[in-house]
């Protein structure tokens, strides 16, 4: 997941330099949607770990 939002967040970069502002809103978009599953996916894995949350 984290793989997949750094490569939206470079297209995101490369097509915003080239001047195509709809797609690199786009790609910006979906980096940032990507990158906050990743980040409650990790965190809720985080806790699992430690024993604060308890997955049954």
């Amino acid at each position: 997941m984290l793989k997949w939002a750094i490569i939206f967040a470079i297209i995101s970069l490369i097509t915003g330099l080239l001047g195509f502002r709809g797609i690199s809103g786009v790609a910006g978009t979906i980096a940032k949607f990507l990158f906050a599953v990743f980040l409650i996916l990790f965190l809720l894995a985080l806790l699992a770990v430690f024993g604060i949350f308890h997955i049954v």
